[in-house]
């Protein structure tokens, strides 16, 4: 098991649409226990393939992490089949995106369709804090960052602090 970098924005790597897992094997539950390690490491709740340069459709995730592994999950090829309502993500924040922060507009509820890590459908309702993180990783998934859905001007200001800080490193 590695750690894994994460890429970060600006890098255009992130915009992408992934592309849906084939074949479920010993390749790919090599690359979701690195993803694991690397989302406990960085520390984060969640993590999409994009996010650590794997072009495949995975999400790891654990909304628990002082627990290590108790509520650990990980999706393959997640879909949004529904949602509902209406919340904002207070303090929204991404791994790809540092020290930047936003509160960010998703359903309240929602339903998501994939496979488990096994290959075994999932059908499974989320409200809360982990349909935002759902709502998060897929969107990474589909080439979005959290930054994509906060004003132009919010964005503009990251974008220019966040070029400012890579030229001065």
């Amino acid at each position: 098991m590695a750690i894994l970098n994460i890429i970060t924005y600006p890098d255009k790597f992130l915009t992408q649409v992934v592309k849906p897992v084939a074949n479920i094997d010993g390749a790919l539950q090599e690359i979701v226990e690195d993803m694991i390690q690397t989302m406990y490491h960085a520390p984060g709740i969640g993590l999409a393939a994009i996010q650590v340069g794997v072009d495949q459709g995975i999400i790891v995730y654990d909304i628990s992490p002082k627990e290590p592994g108790q509520t650990l999950n990980v999706l393959i090829n997640p879909k949004i089949t529904h949602g509902e309502g209406s919340i904002v993500s207070e303090g929204e924040g991404c791994l790809s995106v540092p020290d930047f922060t936003s509160d960010v507009k998703r359903f309240e509820k929602i339903q998501v369709e994939g496979l488990d890590r096994h290959g075994k459908p999932v059908c499974l309702e989320a409200d809360g804090m982990m349909a935002i993180m759902l709502q998060h990783e897929i969107d990474h998934l589909n080439g979005k960052l959290f930054i994509d859905r906060v004003s132009q001007l919010k964005r503009e200001l990251y974008k220019r602090r966040r070029l400012k800080q890579l030229k001065n490193e």
